[in-house]
């Protein structure tokens, strides 16, 4: 599926904890109900986004593998 993200975060490069501290920043930034693409290359964000998105209650739409690269598209929880 082609999801039209509001904004995206690319935390390639960066490990643990940094992705998870800079989507946290990120999606405060996003309207309720807004869509957030994230690119990442940290293996360890395949269990720690899904985990953050359960926790703040956003919905993880789709993760892809594309390579050494991880994609992500988050809906931000409504108030």
């Amino acid at each position: 599926m082609t999801w039209q993200p509001d904004a995206v975060l690319d935390a390639t490069g960066l490990f643990c904890p940094e992705p998870v501290m800079m989507l946290h920043n990120k999606v405060r930034d996003l309207p309720e109900g807004g869509l957030l693409k994230v690119i990442a290359t940290d293996p360890s964000t395949r269990r720690d986004i899904p985990k953050f998105c359960l926790f703040l209650g956003h919905e993880l739409l789709e993760q892809q593998v594309e390579g050494d690269t991880f994609l992500y598209w988050i809906r931000k929880k409504a108030a």
